[in-house]
């Protein structure tokens, strides 16, 4: 996000691995974020991100299936029905219809961006910083700069990740904002 604001933005994809323990990074930090998720990953314990909303994390979309390959396998048609069907299931589940979407893998195209709008959603996220087993790794330079959107996941490397995201969000001395606020589409 273009801004001179020292605000930092956290992402979280998927939602495979549901530890208490992330909950628990979150609140203790008093962190929100934007929580990405893919019902197919979700659907055996959607309950579980309750907790994460009630402490001021919004869900967001990232579709039905996780499939990282839709923009150049499946048509317009069947993109919408993927990101349409995590609407309707995220409004069910938690109450609120999802603004922002991550299309799996980061690549999205023409007919993907048409399907989101049709979907209702207002914006495509990607990222300029992911945390990764560990560690931080940057599209652009070596530390956290203002407006980045940094992406996690909800894995079992999650307290390493929150670890050193957290490193690299304090030392360049930026705020944690949530996302959706930031833009006004809460």
């Amino acid at each position: 996000m273009p801004t001179k604001h020292p605000v930092v933005f956290l992402t979280i994809d998927d939602g495979a691995v549901k530890s208490p323990e992330s909950v628990r990074l979150l609140a203790a930090n008093d962190l929100p974020a934007s929580l990405f998720l893919t019902k197919n990953t979700i659907r055996d314990k959607p309950g579980f991100f309750r907790a994460f909303m009630e402490q001021g994390s919004l869900v967001e979309n990232h579709t039905i299936s996780h499939n990282v390959n839709m923009t150049t396998q499946w048509g317009y048609q069947r993109q919408l029905e993927d990101i349409a069907g995590m609407q309707e299931f995220a409004v069910q589940e938690y109450g609120r219809t999802p603004t922002l979407f991550r299309p799996p893998g980061g690549a999205y195209s023409t007919a993907m961006r048409q399907a989101v709008a049709a979907a209702g959603l207002k914006a495509i996220v990607t990222w300029e910083a992911k945390a990764n087993v560990g560690r931080m790794d940057y599209q652009y330079g070596n530390s956290l700069r203002p407006g980045d959107i940094v992406l996690m996941h909800f894995r079992a490397d999650f307290s390493a990740d929150f670890a050193a995201f957290r490193a690299a969000q304090l030392a360049a001395g930026l705020e944690v904002v949530l996302l959706e606020e930031f833009l006004g589409i809460q």
